[in-house]
């Protein structure tokens, strides 16, 4: 009787005797084809991800597990990677799929996805550290993300609550709670009692929940879901969007929020908001961008998921004043 090969986690330290069987049995490798290495690409927050390299090309295996690969003790829901199979597969049919990756294979017992490799790529992180981002680069952004929002959602597209759900402490609840276990000094020495006002300013955590809850609401719009600089990647010429795992159906200003922060971030400067919502192809409230903005921002300073940001201190304390503005309308 044939025996199927399970492949119960994949990462740098699987045989590759082990893995080239079941890439062989799934039918991903040519029946000649020989792995030579593997190896990490970079930095993964979310899954386990590793370039396989073998002696005819080279591709990418990416895992979800049930928790996040660079916060262990974080459990997350493993559909993640069903999630971002089903983004990439929505919206190949027009021209954002010059700028994502293709799929090669699917293996939904296992938790994992075969991609293209899109070669020695950089994420766009670099933008903190530059204080700046290329004008035709942002351009190309803003129309990525008008052509993804522009997808007509089917009824099957995952809701992806779970994740949502997660996602949704982190943004909405952990940053503004004032014992939240986290130490900020310990990141930053000040920036505990910098983060102080934000925790206990009910007037402004009340349109924080508000806007959370429409976040866990139902929508219409596709959305990227994480759509900031660790998501965006460039080759040469070549501008990639990766990472939709926290994709689902919501609200446009959400994606255009999150990026606008990041911009904002990295530059200190608030007019990117204006930017992003004029050149955006298609109906954005402003405010509604704004307030999600100010939301981002203050998640990224004084919540877990920090930034490769070297700010001082009182940088951080304009940030966060910029981001009050913005959520307080």
């Amino acid at each position: 009787m044939h025996k199927t090969i399970a492949l119960t986690s994949v990462d740098t330290s699987t045989p590759i005797p082990e893995l080239q069987a079941y890439l062989r049995e799934k039918e991903w490798l040519n029946p000649d084809e020989k792995i030579i290495s593997i190896a990490k690409p970079g930095e993964g927050n979310m899954n386990v991800v590793i370039r396989v390299v073998t002696d005819q090309r080279s591709f990418i295996l990416k895992q979800s597990r049930p928790y996040v690969q660079k916060y262990q003790e974080v459990e997350a829901p493993v559909e993640r990677i069903a999630v971002e199979k089903n983004f990439y597969q929505a919206v190949r049919d027009n021209a954002v799929n010059a700028h994502i990756p293709t799929i090669l294979g699917y293996d939904s017992a296992e938790n994992l996805l075969l991609l293209e490799d899109l070669g020695h790529c950089e994420d766009m992180v670099s933008i903190y550290r530059q204080r700046a981002i290329p004008a035709k680069e942002l351009d190309r952004l803003i129309f990525i993300l008008g052509l993804i929002h522009r997808k007509n959602v089917k009824d099957d597209f995952p809701d992806n609550l779970e994740m949502r759900r997660l996602n949704h402490q982190h943004i909405f609840v952990l940053p503004f709670l004032e014992d939240n276990g986290l130490d900020l000094d310990d990141v930053q020495p000040g920036l505990q009692e910098l983060s102080i006002p934000f925790k206990t300013d009910a007037v402004l955590k009340s349109v924080v929940d508000r806007i959370g809850k429409k976040y866990l609401s139902p929508g219409k719009t596709l959305l990227h879901g994480d759509y900031y600089p660790g998501s965006w990647m460039t080759e040469g010429d070549n501008l990639y969007v990766i990472d939709p795992e926290f994709a689902f159906p919501g609200f446009a200003e959400f994606d255009l929020g999150v990026m606008a922060a990041h911009l904002i971030m990295a530059t200190g400067k608030k007019r990117f908001l204006n930017q992003i919502h004029d050149r955006y192809q298609g109906e954005a409230d402003k405010k509604l961008m704004g307030q999600v903005a100010g939301i981002e921002i203050i998640r990224r300073l004084i919540g877990l998921a920090q930034l490769p940001l070297e700010r001082d201190i009182n940088e951080k304390r304009k940030l966060l004043k910029k981001a009050r503005r913005l959520i307080m309308g």
